[in-house]
């Protein structure tokens, strides 16, 4: 079975998402509308939906909203897992 953890430290979150390939980015059509915008990773091809940040910004809006990463290593079966999900502290 397939576990999920939380994590916080920026390090970490950080080494989650670029060794499956993630790039901090948003939800274009939610910068700017009061807070930072609704934090995602981009993983792969570009996501036309969303807008590529740096790792600055992207945990400076992470740090306002008091969230935290749900993310898993590995899939069911053994897999590197892309999962995540961001979550209020």
């Amino acid at each position: 079975m397939s576990k999920a953890k939380t994590i916080t430290d920026h390090d970490e979150i950080r080494r989650w998402a670029e060794t499956r390939g993630g790039r901090p980015a948003r939800v274009k059509t939610t910068a700017g509308k009061g807070g930072g915008g609704v934090l995602r990773f981009d993983f792969g091809d570009k996501d036309d939906e969303l807008e590529e940040i740096g790792w600055d910004e992207f945990f400076e809006i992470f740090e306002e909203n008091g969230l935290a990463l749900l993310e898993q290593e590995e899939t069911a079966s053994g897999g590197k897992s892309r999962f995540s999900k961001f979550i209020n502290r």
